[in-house]
Parts: structure tokens; C-alpha cells; sequence
């Protein structure tokens, strides 16, 4: 038997998340910075007293709504490419239930978070315990087993020395590139103070090496045959081309074979915009240069994405019928997508590979690139100076394009990590912001989490204190979510929010209206006196929102007042608000894409059914899988 130490569970916990580090392409991190929490009942005096000890180096940072510490916890990990992470605590019942939402974006993402929900007594004895969710056909199940369906890995300690196991097996995923995402660990609230006698060697400073995957000779080889059989390939660069630090290795592919590449949210920013073979974004939110040539496309290199319905228009955008799928990805699950040819490896490695093996060959494009490159570009200027037409009472409004063009193109330094993650923003940024320095633009899109903007905001500053971070958020989602505005002004954090200001969820009233469906329940006004949601527009004034958790409040309407409120802003030394109205339907429309929704095949409105007809047209010609 080696050495002991006697320690609280949670105690033991903490010791533990101090010592476990990171080991990447000969670099050592220490990979647990934090825990991001709220405290109740049921975590307090557990895990909160083993806090309150300071022992450990983790620092704790006060959150006002448990989502947002998990969605703070998902963008602090993010902004560090999945090579730092911080952990996500809360009391039991509803304080564990809010954190369930950033569980789900976490795994969506593949982003390494470890939610530590408290739970009901592990005796019983004082059962129901306060906020206790009793279950009589199985008493067994609590609050916490909501986590289950939303975790790469769940467990519950029951026993103090279950610890043990339930923390090597939560790192085994945390630190696989493949299968990390969110990991919940429940803690009952008594077990969280039981005393155990722990193995020192279970305590002590661990190394997890993130190994990356190496492409084999056979799959290098028929990676290439159908590279050298393609006349037209286009990649997609997804998230793991950024996390597996590709974009100098898919640079030089695409440079040595002219062949183009496009964009997914989690993949934009990889390479920068003025890349010769970049045409940004692709898919239900891409850009005309992308979407034409993916049409056209008899090889698509799916490099490190998952490829959602809004990256292939619902499979609807391959419309080459002889097109392949040719899928590089650690996660077999994603390189099995639209049966395409499965290269289970690491995306670097395998670029790398896959420009060696196939040297020769040069794609058909010709100077089809540079054509449809040009003319988006030139499309991309005019929304950057695009107008709004007037409020109804005179006022000037902006447009939402316009705003995007003056912070992207004469505001914001360059280096700026900018957020957003709902609504019409990601649509319009993943077409149109210029990404001019690596790894500034942090876009939640896998699951579409409103009211992750601010809090992950406030995570992306934690990560990079050195750089301005702003978030880009839509009324809705601020007024969903924004309550870590509070905990950046507490924590000496600034970050500039700028929330566009268009009087309503106007993402989905436009989805609304696509579908011969009348406005109905998504602008934001007052009833009428038919009793309907369609009398006057709610006004509401966000600056004094902002100033009253502790911000600066500063307002815009016009190019002119945006320039005077962002250089305010950059001035600052504290959180600030910008609030900008917008005009609504002023964001991007659809640039020869498609998006499947579920819409109502039998109705009154002769509109939803026209437009339910023109959906199954549409299908029809989307791939089956």
C-alpha cells in the first residue's frame, strides 16, 4: 500500500483537477484553470468549503446563472483550442437543471467542460431533501440524470472512493479530441463531505498526451486516388482543422492542387479572408462564391467537420450527382457522414500526407476561383455601405449588414475576438466578417445556444485578457441571457457587448415569413385590441440596462454615432454596452442555398401550403444520406 492522505470528496476533487496537465506536439499545459459556479444547499459546504480553503491554484469565479458559468467555461476552453478548460459547479435540482443547456453546447461543440451538479443525499436518510425531484417509479433518478442524454461521459459518486475512477474516466474524454464535450460528474451533497483516505499517487501532477491520430498508407492512398480522379474538389474546413492547428498544412494544399475551400462556423478563421482559395463561408448561411462551386463540386473534402444540415443546405448543396465524400475527421462518426470515404486521422497530418501523395495533380477550377472570389467580395463591400431605410417615426436606423461592415472594417482592431452564437448574426458574419488575424473569430453555431453570447464573452476574456473581445448579440438573445455582464464588471473582465437592437426575434419571423406563414408571435410588441402580440414595438433602451449592472451604457444609430460609441468603448476600462438599433430585415438574405424545416403540408393559408409544396420539390433533389 502506498501513502495516504486523508480528504474530504471534494477536497480529494479539487486536489485533483489542480494536477492534471495536457501534453500537445511536445508542449506542456496545465489544463484546469477553474471553476466557474454558483453555490446553494447542496454544493456550499462540500465542494464550496473545499474551495473557500484555497489549497489549490484553481480560482473560483462567481456566476449569476448557472448556464451562463457553463457557457463562460465553454468559451474560456474554446478561445484555447480545447487546451485549457475550466469546471461548471451548482447546487441540486434547479441550479443543476440550468447548467444542463451548456452541457448540451459543450458536446455539440466538442468542447471540454466538466459540470459538477450537486445531487440529492447518496443515504437518503433525509429524503426529500430541499429541491429534490422525487421519481417514484425510480428512486434512483434525479435532477442530475438530465445530464445523461447531453454528456459524452455521466457518473455519479456515490461513495467517496468512487472519485477515483469517476475523474480518470471524465479525463479519458475531456482530453480526447474525438469524443470530448461536456462530462458530468453528480455529487451528492453528503458524499461531497465524507473523509477518505486517498492514494497520494491518485493526487499527484498527471499528463495526459493528446496523441494525434496518424494516417495510414491505405488510407493516404485512397485518399489520393480520389483526389486524382476529381476534376473539380472543394474542401470544407471545420472545427478540427483549427483544433488540430491544419491551417498552414490545408494553406499549402489548396495552393499546390488550386482547389478552393470554404468555411464552416467553427472552421472560419483558420486561414485569413484574402486567401486566394478562401470563399468563406458555405452552406444554408454561406456565401454566393462557396455555394456556387460546391454545386458544381465532384469531390468534397470534408476536412474536420461534422457536416450539419446548415454546412450542406440539408444535403441538398452537392448537386453533381457524380460528387464524393471524402471524410477526414478523428471521430468516426462524423468521417462516415453522407457515406463518404472514412480517413479516421488527425486533419494536419493528413493534409500533410495527402499533399505529398497526390503531387501532380492540379484541379480544373481554372480561373473559376478567382472569378466567383471577386464577385463576392464585391458583394461583400456593397453590404458594408448598405443603408437602412428610416424608423416609422423618422429615427435613423442602421442596417445589420452595415454595422457588421463598419466594426469589421474601420472600428475594430484587427486582432478583436469577436463572439456571437444565435440568430441572424452568426448568418451574416459567417458570409461577411473579414477574418484578419488567427483565431479571433468565436462562433457557437453546433448547437445555436441562445444567450451564450456574454457569458462566453466573458470565458474568451478570462482566456485572452491581452485582446479586446467583443460580443455581436441580437436583442433576444441578450435579454435571454446576459446576467455575466454583472460578473465581468466584478471581475475587472472588459468586454464590449453590442447589441443590435431590432425589436424582436427576426431570425425566425423571417423564417416565418419564407413559409407563407404572417407575422406571428416574434416581434416584440405590445397586444392589439384583437388580443393579438401586433400593436406597438416595445421599446427598450439596453445601454441603461447595461449601466445598471455596473457598464458602460453607450447608444447608436447612425455610422457616425457607432464610430464615437466604439472608440468610447476601446477607451475603456471597464464593461461596456453598446446598443444599436437596427433595422429589422436588414440582415443577409440566402445566396443560392436551402434549408429543410418542417413545414405544415395541410392549412387555411393557401401561402404555408405553396410553400409546403415548393419544400418537397426541394427534398427531392437533397441526397437521402
Amino acid at each position: 500500500m502506498g501513502k495516504t492522505v486523508r480528504l474530504t470528496m471534494a477536497q480529494a476533487a479539487l486536489r485533483f483537477l489542480d494536477n492534471q496537465y495536457v501534453e500537445y506536439d511536445g508542449k506542456e499545459i496545465k489544463f484546469v484553470e477553474g471553476v466557474f459556479g454558483i453555490f446553494g444547499h447542496g454544493v456550499v459546504v462540500g465542494l464550496g468549503e473545499a474551495l473557500a480553503a484555497g489549497t489549490t491554484s484553481l480560482r473560483f469565479y462567481q456566476a449569476k446563472n448557472e448556464q451562463g458559468a457553463g457557457h463562460a467555461a465553454i468559451g474560456f476552453a474554446k478561445q484555447h483550442n480545447r487546451l485549457k478548460m475550466m469546471a461548471a459547479c451548482s447546487s441540486i435540482g434547479p441550479g443543476a437543471l440550468n447548467m444542463v443547456t451548456a452541457a448540451a453546447t459543450a458536446t455539440a461543440n466538442h468542447i471540454p467542460v466538466l459540470f459538477l451538479p450537486s445531487d440529492a443525499f447518496a443515504c437518503r436518510q433525509p429524503d426529500p431533501v430541499l429541491q429534490q425531484i422525487e421519481t417514484p417509479a425510480d428512486y434512483t433518478n434525479t435532477a442530475s440524470d438530465s445530464f445523461r442524454a447531453v454528456s459524452r461521459y455521466w457518473d455519479r459518486v456515490q461513495r467517496p472512493e468512487q472519485l477515483i475512477t469517476a475523474f480518470i474516466n471524465a479525463f479519458r474524454v475531456l482530453t480526447d479530441p474525438a469524443d470530448t464535450g461536456a462530462v458530468t460528474v453528480s455529487l451528492p451533497q453528503d458524499v461531497q463531505g465524507e473523509a477518505y483516505d486517498y492514494p497520494e499517487e491518485f493526487l499527484t501532477k498527471r499528463v495526459h498526451h493528446i496523441e494525434r491520430r496518424i494516417p495510414t498508407a491505405g488510407q493516404i492512398n485512397r485518399a489520393a486516388a480520389l483526389l486524382r480522379a476529381a476534376k473539380k474538389p472543394l474542401v470544407i474546413s471545420g472545427g478540427g482543422v483549427r483544433y488540430s492547428c491544419a491551417g498552414e498544412a490545408l494553406e499549402q494544399f489548396c495552393k499546390s492542387f488550386h482547389i478552393p475551400f470554404a468555411e464552416t462556423q467553427g472552421g472560419k478563421g483558420t486561414i485569413l479572408w484574402d486567401n486566394d482559395y478562401n470563399l468563406s463561408g458555405i452552406g444554408t448561411t454561406g456565401t454566393l462564391a462557396a455555394n456556387r462551386l460546391a454545386k458544381e463540386a465532384d469531390l468534397i473534402i470534408a476536412a474536420g467537420t461534422r457536416l450539419g444540415d446548415f454546412t450542406t443546405c440539408s444535403k441538398w448543396l452537392f448537386q453533381n450527382p457524380d460528387c464524393k465524400i471524402l471524410g477526414i475527421n478523428v471521430a468516426s462518426f462524423d468521417a462516415y457522414k453522407m457515406n463518404g470515404e472514412p480517413i479516421i486521422a488527425d486533419a494536419k497530418l493528413m493534409l500533410e500526407a495527402l499533399t505529398k501523395a497526390a503531387a501532380g495533380y492540379t484541379s480544373q477550377w481554372g480561373d473559376k476561383i478567382k472569378a466567383v472570389k471577386d464577385e463576392w467580395n464585391a458583394e461583400v463591400d456593397r453590404l458594408y455601405n448598405e443603408n437602412a431605410p428610416p424608423a416609422a417615426d423618422g429615427k435613423p436606423l442602421l442596417s445589420q449588414a452595415r454595422v457588421l461592415g463598419e466594426l469589421n472594417d474601420r472600428l475594430l482592431p484587427k486582432d478583436t475576438v469577436v463572439v456571437s452564437g444565435s440568430g441572424s448574426i452568426p448568418s451574416d458574419m459567417q458570409r461577411v466578417w473579414r477574418v484578419r488575424v488567427t483565431d479571433t473569430y468565436h462562433m457557437e453555431y453546433a448547437f445555436s445556444c441562445m444567450g451564450y453570447e456574454v457569458a462566453a464573452a466573458l470565458g474568451a476574456k478570462i482566456a485572452r485578457p491581452e485582446k479586446e473581445v467583443v460580443t455581436i448579440i441580437g436583442d433576444g438573445a441578450y435579454a435571454m441571457l446576459h446576467s455575466e455582464l454583472l460578473t465581468a464588471v466584478q471581475e475587472g473582465k472588459k468586454i464590449i457587448v453590442v447589441v443590435l437592437d431590432n425589436a424582436g426575434f427576426h431570425c425566425i419571423d423571417n423564417l416565418q415569413g419564407s413559409q407563407g406563414i404572417d407575422h406571428f408571435g416574434n416581434e416584440w410588441k405590445t397586444r392589439d385590441g384583437s388580443g393579438q402580440l401586433a400593436g406597438n414595438s416595445v421599446e427598450v433602451d439596453y445601454a441603461k440596462n447595461g449601466e445598471s449592472w455596473g457598464a458602460l451604457g453607450l447608444r447608436a444609430r447612425t455610422p457616425e454615432e457607432l464610430s464615437a460609441a466604439v472608440k468610447e468603448a476601446l477607451a475603456s476600462k471597464k464593461p461596456v454596452v453598446i446598443d444599436v438599433k437596427v433595422s429589422a430585415k436588414t440582415m443577409t438574405k440566402g445566396y443560392e442555398n436551402w434549408w429543410r424545416v418542417g413545414t405544415a403540408q395541410v392549412s387555411t393559408n393557401p401561402e404555408v401550403e405553396k410553400a409546403a409544396r415548393a419544400m418537397a420539390e426541394e427534398t427531392a433533389r437533397a441526397r437521402q444520406f
